[in-house]
């Protein structure tokens, strides 16, 4: 079964001094194109996160955010308070006029007023982190595989479009190769010149035979079947799918380039249409 590369999953882990935020959005790429956001403290957790993502969505253009809230009384966010004086200092001797309220908004701006303490990585509250990144990851699987089924059914209704103009092709063939023969000898009858029958018979073959279409339309058909069997394989295949498309583009071109008939060209002019439509959303397959 087919899989978008669009999706999106979250999970919220609620611990006893904070509360985490799991973000996962995904749209579609050539290869994985994987952008991480989370808080310093984690970053040495990253690779593995980077690996863990890589296993489960296998492509797309990613955006993984992991955010932390603060929700305990305990916090490793402090005033320098020695730093801070100094400035203090210096602003009243650089600037001899104003309250110290007015020194202290400066002063808590400048560099190394307020300092961080590196949290060292609980690995039992990490465990749950995971799980949660895990969880996560089953929410954007489920909504790919949602959007999969969406796009299977617009293909398989666009694949079936083109193989009933195949069936007007294949029917109207006669006609057209009918037409052909009228038209040339139609044309050597203008000349008013008296012509080797056996010889204009020939030549008429091999003409005709030139704007033969038979081998286009079997592969055309093979590749309609081909593409429905790849749609219900196991696994996700969005480039062999694109592989396939392009196969079945190249017979409705030659199709189109061979018929020289009006009503033949106006079917492939349809065909082109819901196979290009096909293309641009095979774009969005993992």
């Amino acid at each position: 079964m087919i899989q978008s590369m669009t999706g999106y999953g979250k999970s919220v882990l609620q611990l006893p001094t904070k509360k985490i935020s799991i973000e996962i959005k995904s749209l579609n790429s050539k290869n994985l194109d994987l952008n991480a956001r989370m808080p310093s403290m984690y970053r040495e957790k990253e690779l593995s996160i980077r690996k863990l993502i890589a296993s489960k969505l296998v492509r797309g253009k990613v955006d993984f955010s992991l955010y932390m809230e603060i929700t305990g009384e305990e916090t490793s966010t402090q005033i320098n308070q020695t730093v801070v004086k100094q400035y203090i200092k210096q602003l009243k001797d650089v600037i001899n006029t104003g309250e110290d309220t007015e020194y202290l908004k400066m002063a808590i701006r400048l560099p190394d007023a307020v300092t961080t303490e590196r949290d060292e990585i609980d690995e039992d509250e990490w465990k749950q982190i995971a799980e949660a990144i895990d969880n996560s990851l089953d929410k954007i699987y489920t909504y790919r595989l949602d959007e999969g089924k969406s796009l299977e059914a617009d293909f398989l209704a666009r694949v079936k479009n083109i193989s009933g103009l195949l069936d007007d092709v294949i029917a109207m063939d006669p006609d057209r190769i009918e037409g052909v023969r009228e038209r040339l000898t139609k044309g050597i009858s203008e000349i008013k010149e008296k012509v080797d029958e056996n010889r204009f018979e020939q030549e008429l073959v091999y003409y005709i035979e030139k704007f033969d279409i038979t081998e286009e339309k079997v592969r055309l058909s093979n590749h309609l079947d081909y593409f429905q069997k790849a749609l219900k394989s196991d696994d996700s295949n969005g480039k062999k799918l694109g592989f396939i498309s392009q196969e079945m583009g190249r017979e409705i071109n030659t199709i189109g380039s061979k018929s020289n008939y009006a009503p033949m060209q106006k079917l492939v002019v349809q065909m082109k249409d819901e196979l290009e439509k096909i293309k641009e959303q095979l774009l969005n397959v993992l």
